[in-house]
């Protein structure tokens, strides 16, 4: 693991409570945390790793795709040139397509699951993400592990890894799918791609096809994901208010009545494909939220 040192959209990542500790502290008030000043410095994390942690979900981990090049523009976000972290100063470095480094990659989990990378861009644990200390925020770099021969392609929005030696700082799922995500780092090489090389440029009109049939076909029946189900309204609206600030698809309260005595079913959806689905999934899991249901109505 990193141990990592994120920057928010100007320098530094911005604290954001974690889920989980929402919920163990009380069921009845759950709310995301505001946007604060910038948390402790790059030096203080340093000298004091955050303690980072693997998601428990992890059963599809290796299905994950990679991310698809595509042409992007580099944006203010993210890319604040010069900036200085432990006493050192980079500068964002244009590249061309066929750039390559070689070092050593680490990797970040759910202590940073939920919050921002150098873009704004919320960090998810199972996306194809990487961190870098220069290169243009966005841009896709296919990453080998040495080590093992395998290869993954992931997209570049954070700022990191800021240890000596180290030149990519990994999301869990791509550490996982090449291979070392059971310990902290691996010797790896990656290279800067083209998004408009042909291969890209055919990648993207075969999944733009993918969707157009997938939304083509009728829908018989409508899926959701159960979170949970409690006696108490305010227990309820505490777990949608909490879901709300998590997941991107709409949490209702669906309220049955057994035998006179009322449920307060808190859902999620409807979610319209497997992948929506299983994205619903894996959030709650990386928050600690387990035995969610699917339901089909």
């Amino acid at each position: 693991m990193s141990g990592a040192h994120r920057l928010p959209p100007h320098c530094g990542r911005r604290g954001l409570q974690a889920l989980a500790a929402v919920l163990l502290l009380t069921l009845a008030g759950c709310a995301s945390q505001p946007d604060a000043p910038p948390t402790p410095s790059s030096a203080a994390r340093a000298d004091r790793p955050l303690q980072d942690g693997t998601p428990e979900f992890r059963a599809d981990m290796l299905s994950i795709p990679d991310a698809v090049p595509r042409p992007e523009p580099v944006t203010g976000a993210g890319n604040r040139s010069p900036y200085t972290v432990l006493g050192t100063t980079y500068h964002v470095q244009p590249v061309r397509p066929g750039y390559r480094e070689r070092g050593f990659a680490s990797w970040y989990g759910t202590k940073f699951h939920g919050q921002y990378t150098s873009n704004g861009e919320p960090y998810d644990v199972y996306t194809m993400t990487a961190a870098h200390k220069t290169l243009p925020i966005p841009c896709f770099v296919r990453v080998t592990n040495v080590e093992n021969g395998r290869s993954i392609v992931v997209r570049v929005n954070d700022r990191g890894p800021f240890h000596e030696g180290r030149v990519l700082d990994l999301s869990y799922a791509a550490a996982y799918r090449l291979g070392y995500a059971h310990k902290g780092t691996a010797l790896v090489e990656f290279e800067v791609l083209d998004p408009m090389a042909p291969e890209w440029v055919a990648k993207r009109r075969e999944l733009a096809g993918d969707a157009r049939l997938a939304a083509s076909q009728p829908v018989a029946r409508k899926t959701y994901l159960q979170a949970g189900a409690f006696r108490s309204m305010d227990s309820a609206r505490s777990l949608q208010r909490a879901l709300a600030s998590l997941l991107d698809h709409e949490v209702f309260i669906h309220r049955s009545d057994t035998a006179g005595s009322p449920w307060y079913r808190v859902r999620v959806g409807p979610l319209q494909s497997t992948e929506a689905l299983h994205d619903a999934q894996r959030r709650l899991a990386a928050a600690s939220i387990a035995g969610a249901q699917v339901v089909t109505e």
